[in-house]
């Protein structure tokens, strides 16, 4: 989605892997490498986040300020911690630079021009754009090529394919002995009917989990990431039929959602009511399902919100520039 002229544009965070990922999917998706700066007020500033100022010795007047002048025509940023570096963008700019801000800032909706809340969340506004799924750097083009020339041990597979996405013990959800013992019966299930399975573990995922769908996968002669080399993450989503994935992550399953495969989703011991509001939303677009060790569901029109997002980022620098008289 280039722009003409194309803008330049800050990604503002405090350095956290998940917020930097959905700016830059943002900021790509516009057509443009962003500049990365990275906040990181002292005590006690830091404290006071997100409604306090910015750290003084992190001031746009500072050599080495995260902010430092001169400044973008779009900063997108995320993180308690940037809540405070993007206002204070605004005012040093004279008002120049349009501000983004991905998930509630929890100070309000006047905090930047344009605010961007998964449905869960409860933030709305004139400014506040809603959608389900959460903005992430997979691009269909990436898709499109990764289903063209995809891995020689994918290509091997035959059809129907089912990638399986494995995470791990998070903050809501825990895999217990059973919810391990559960799950491996089901990939079993489902490999029994026919379904060659292909997939990956994450940073998350623990030995026990890990050796039990290694197993799975031996059994039927699957193909299970051994963790060497590059994740095959885009590659398994591309090729597949079907995503089994684990709910401990609504980014994975909402990156699975722009594949327009259904999903079948795991759910561990535990849980959280905005994670069960995201499936249910989903369910009710076709794309999700409970995993029973079965297929389920049919295609559906890929959910990508990040190319909703970047489509209103753009308008509105555009029409905040003809506001400025720029032309």
């Amino acid at each position: 989605m280039p722009l003409a002229p194309l803008p330049s544009i800050w990604v503002l965070t405090d350095g956290k892997a998940g917020d930097e990922m959905q700016c830059l999917g943002v900021a790509e998706r516009l057509g443009v490498a962003p500049e990365i700066r990275h906040v990181a007020p002292g005590k006690p500033w830091v404290w006071l986040m997100p409604r306090g100022p910015i750290d003084p010795r992190e001031g746009p007047d500072r050599q080495n300020s995260p902010i430092r002048p001169p400044f973008p025509d779009i900063v997108i940023a995320s993180g308690r911690r940037a809540v405070a570096y993007l206002r204070a963008v605004k005012k040093a700019s004279n008002g120049r630079s349009f501000t983004v801000f991905l998930k509630d800032p929890r100070t309000g909706a006047a905090t930047a021009d344009l605010i961007w809340v998964p449905e869960h969340d409860r933030l709305r506004g004139e400014n506040v754009l809603v959608t389900v799924t959460s903005p992430h750097k997979l691009a269909p083009e990436q898709l499109a090529a990764a289903r063209t020339n995809p891995p020689p041990a994918i290509a091997a597979l035959p059809g129907p394919r089912a990638a399986v996405l494995v995470g791990g013990n998070s903050r809501h959800h825990s895999f217990k002995p059973h919810d391990i013992a559960r799950f491996a019966e089901a990939l079993d299930a489902l490999a029994g009917s026919g379904v060659a399975l292909m997939g990956s573990r994450s940073r998350r995922t623990s030995p026990e989990l890990d050796k039990a769908v290694a197993a799975v996968f031996a059994r039927h002669r699957g193909w299970w990431w051994d963790g060497t080399g590059a994740n095959p993450y885009i590659p398994l989503l591309a090729n597949a039929d079907a995503i089994v994935a684990t709910a401990d992550s609504t980014n994975m399953i909402g990156e699975a959602a722009a594949t327009g495969a259904p999903i079948l989703v795991f759910e561990p011991h535990g849980g959280h009511g905005k994670l069960a509001t995201f499936l249910e939303a989903l369910k009710r677009q076709g794309a999700v399902h409970h995993f029973e060790g079965r297929l389920e569901g049919a295609r559906y029109q890929p959910i990508d919100s990040t190319g909703i997002i970047a489509e209103r980022v753009r308008q509105g620098w555009l029409e905040h520039r003809a506001e400025l008289g720029i032309a």
